[in-house]
């Protein structure tokens, strides 16, 4: 095997260039058995496999640094870089991490996750190089998805009057999770005319060079005259017009190719643009022919690419059938995600309602400013977005939703603990960043008909902002409390009467009112966990009612301080950081109430650090949140 004997890119660099394509295809069959162990980013990778071969071939990592853009597609660079022989433990508990990751390598100069970032970053990097003296190379990747992102722009904005040594390599896919949508994919494909123009101007440039002392003279002319040609040739190069050199399209799975111009931009001494185009999920049919249902994949069968399917149902996927019953009886409700619209939930409200569907590619901002103006046009939005990417949209938020008191539905999938994709997808900051905005309705639901009536509320009953959050997790177990339409600011109590029978505890009136009383406190997302906790409470003799939080704000305070005095101990249970989270202001609710028998408080939440690799349990584990975690911070607030 070749891979095997690849332990860094100088390895690469010595090896015979009619070895390549076998080295391509080992990679390959590696990435699709790792990914169909262990879940992953499959298509992608499958992508770039040539271009991270030509890439490290021709430039010297991490001398020269190569910056990937949301680094989903970094798998091959991690195998090159000395990573081959830890790569089966990745998006594994201790194991490697599926983007780039600082710690693990010198080959890995960001912590990257989220989109359009890459080219500020190498940028910075770049500069800070430049001031120190240094003259090294750095190299973006960014997908064409990525490129939607206005961070992206502003970049390249940045980078065309600043970098001499940036290479901005453009990987166009035609994809980004979902199908790319907005003009600039279209305006990448239009970009035929651009190779015949670059080999004339280089050509030009190379004769005028090796004129003796009418060079500099006769360059002013030259350049009118090649501005002129760009017309012909290229009406509207963005790039270009931007202070980029830029060479392309190329076949992103030519390496011969590649190799060759890459050697050529190490040696331009300004900033270029090098437009490849790839297929996603390149040398696995499954992946080629539904490129966007392998982008991120649980387990699967690697000989016919069936996934991993579960019985339950998921909160998204009741979110989705709830979506539809309402968009048939209300023409307003319109829908709108940031280039994720089969993992929130829109695709099926995609088909039905093409015409009140919007996917806006990977730029969050936009998506909620977008919506308040669909608010301020009669239309009811409900913006779909996972939880980790919303963070980018607080400012939107504030400023064109809540300040001008829109009714937008913002509805967060992938709240709290996020399996395999580690610290930068975990959607643990949601409450601390938006409960604190004023004309914020913030909703937490835990069960499917918790979740249906959550999203009837938002809009129906409301004229105002409103932000419902759920896990990436099946709907836990139905009881009867749920079923009870919202009161405002108040929660569902779930008395241990529920579930006692489905667990065979028979007890009297007289001996639970002898019994210790615990109330466990929860937001929905992690009502499962509260739920099994209790149970396993109510069979060592102590008494464990729950109180969800339905609603994260409104509060009902006095409705609950007069619930909280009926028990010897209370747990609150939260599923995002402690710090300006929900839990710390119950906790400082019942602490200064004037009730003489204040119940002892415990406040149970994500630590202040980053949450590293693991599937659900062993995420709740290591933040002290697990179903152990519950039980003996429940006995704890009852010594």
């Amino acid at each position: 095997m070749i891979l095997h004997n690849i332990h860094s890119p100088k390895d690469l660099k010595v090896l015979p260039k009619k070895s390549l394509p076998s080295l391509a295809s080992e990679i390959r069959s590696k990435i699709i058995e790792v990914v169909g162990n262990n879940g992953g980013h499959l298509a992608s990778n499958l992508g770039v496999v040539e271009l991270t071969i030509a890439l490290h071939r021709v430039f010297n990592s991490p001398e020269d640094s190569i910056v990937w853009d949301v680094s989903h597609q970094c798998y091959p660079h991690k195998l090159l870089t000395g990573r081959a022989e830890d790569f089966p433990s990745m998006r594994l508990k201790d194991g490697i991490s599926g983007f780039t990751k600082i710690r693990e390598s010198n080959h890995d100069y960001f912590d990257a996750g989220h989109a359009s970032s890459s080219i500020s970053s190498a940028l910075g990097l770049l500069t800070a190089w430049k001031i120190q003296g240094r003259n090294d190379k750095v190299v973006a990747v960014i997908g064409d998805g990525a490129l939607t992102g206005g961070m992206a722009f502003e970049g390249l904005s940045h980078a065309g009057q600043l970098a001499e040594n940036l290479i901005v390599v453009v990987n166009d896919n035609q994809m980004s999770i979902d199908h790319n949508v907005g003009s600039f994919s279209s305006y990448l494909s239009r970009l035929t005319f651009t190779s015949t123009y670059q080999g004339f101007r280089h050509r030009v440039d190379h004769i005028v060079d090796r004129i003796p002392y009418f060079n500099r003279h006769l360059g002013k002319l030259i350049f009118r005259f090649k501005r002129g040609i760009k017309g012909l040739f290229l009406t509207n190069n963005l790039f270009v017009d931007l202070g980029f050199e830029y060479v392309g399209p190329l076949d992103g799975h030519d390496m011969e190719a590649m190799i060759r111009v890459f050697e050529k931009a190490k040696r331009i001494p300004r900033p270029v643009v090098i437009h490849v185009v790839t297929k996603k999920g390149k040398g696995y049919s499954p992946a080629e022919n539904n490129p966007s249902a392998f982008h991120g994949v649980g387990p699967f069968n690697t000989s016919d690419g069936k996934v991993e399917k579960f019985d339950s149902l998921s909160f998204t996927e009741c979110f989705s059938n709830k979506l539809l019953e309402l968009g048939e009886k209300n023409d307003k409700i319109a829908a709108v995600t940031a280039a994720m619209s089969k993992g929130t939930g829109l695709d099926a409200f995609s088909r039905k309602f093409p015409n009140r569907f919007f996917d806006v590619g990977i730029a969050e901002e936009h998506a909620v400013t977008f919506a308040g103006g669909l608010s301020a046009g009669g239309m009811i939005p409900i913006v779909a977005i996972y939880s980790t990417f919303i963070q980018r949209s607080v400012d939107q938020i504030i400023e064109d939703i809540a300040l001008q008191n829109r009714h937008c539905i913002i509805v967060l999938d992938r709240a709290g603990a996020v399996p395999n994709d580690g610290e930068t997808h975990q959607g643990i900051f949601d409450i601390g960043l938006l409960r604190p905005v004023p004309n914020v309705k913030f909703l937490s639901p835990a069960t499917k008909r918790d979740m249906e009536l959550c999203l009837d509320y938002g809009v129906n009953q409301c004229n105002c902002p409103v932000v419902i959050r759920w896990p990436k997790a099946s709907c836990p177990t139905e009881t009867e409390s749920f079923s009870s339409a919202p009161i405002e600011g108040r929660g569902v109590f779930v008395s241990c009467d529920e579930y006692a029978p489905s667990i065979g505890v028979q007890y009297s009136e007289v001996k639970r009112r002898r019994m210790k009383k615990v109330l466990f406190v929860c937001t929905g997302s992690i009502f499962s966990e509260t739920l099994t906790a209790a149970r396993s409470l109510l069979l060592d003799g102590i008494v464990a009612d729950i109180y969800t939080l339905r609603f994260l704000k409104p509060f009902d305070e006095k409705h609950f301080i007069e619930l909280a005095r009926n028990y010897d101990g209370i747990v609150i249970i939260e599923d995002a950081v402690k710090i300006g989270g929900v839990a710390e202001y119950i906790e400082g609710l019942v602490n200064k109430s004037e009730d003489g028998n204040k119940p002892k408080v415990k406040v149970i939440a994500f630590p202040d650090r980053f949450v590293s690799n693991g599937n659900r349990s062993q995420i709740l584990e290591s933040a002290g949140l697990s179903i152990n975690d519950i039980c003996n911070s429940a006995r704890d607030s009852l010594k």
